[in-house]
């Protein structure tokens, strides 16, 4: 299978984490998103949206959302429960990601880390860290009496990692949330773990806005 992939994306870092866990080969296709690799005719037939990361299969059906790729991917192993109630607590975390840390932590992450905070407004900056900080309360009350989001480690896990492990760098203290810290290195600590994540200091495109 291929993984057409924006190296420095968190959301395509959830997917090489799941493929790391499981041992699984693939071929990985660079798609240059700020060059607007994503918005050619071509990739668009792949993913509608011209985002990353898009999972193509070798019969050529193509999968985008990191979060379906999980799901997919995740289907019949020990990080997708089989039970119905459990397998729907992983889907509400997952749920959650897309809307909270998604269009909190993320974007604010994307911003700090490509130069282009100078370009948006305080309101709209102030706004992305009211959000993350909400996210990251909301986890640190749940994880308060818990190892992962839900019974064992899962992909829900793994969906939520990929930009709250990483919200020092937007600009989002962890230390005043110890519960998500302890989570974090629970998560670090699993076998298979990847931990090579990419800057976006080496696509020197990636200061422009996304077309």
């Amino acid at each position: 299978m291929k993984l057409h992939d924006y190296l420095p994306s968190q959301n395509a870092y959830k997917v090489r984490l799941l493929l790391h866990h499981l041992g699984i080969s693939y071929e990985t296709v660079p798609v240059g998103i700020f060059e607007g690799a994503g918005q050619t005719e071509a990739f668009r037939a792949k993913n509608p949206t011209g985002a990353v990361p898009v999972l193509e299969l070798d019969d050529g059906r193509c999968l985008p959302e990191s979060n379906a790729i999980l799901m997919y991917l995740g289907e019949g192993t020990r990080y997708v429960p089989a039970d119905a109630w459990q397998r729907a607590q992983v889907l509400r975390w997952m749920f959650f990601e897309e809307d909270q840390v998604q269009n909190g932590i993320a974007s604010l992450r994307h911003w700090t880390l490509t130069g282009k905070l100078a370009r948006r407004s305080r309101e709209a900056i102030e706004g992305k860290r009211a959000l993350g900080r909400k996210a990251l309360a909301v986890l640190d009350g749940w994880l308060s009496a818990r190892e992962f989001l839900v019974d064992t480690y899962t992909i829900a896990d793994m969906s939520l990692y990929a930009y709250v492990g990483f919200a020092d760098e937007a600009g989002l203290p962890l230390e005043s949330y110890p519960h998500v810290v302890a989570w974090i290195a629970r998560i670090r600590a699993q076998p298979g773990f990847l931990a090579t994540v990419y800057p976006y200091a080496i696509d020197p495109f990636s200061g422009n806005e996304l077309p």
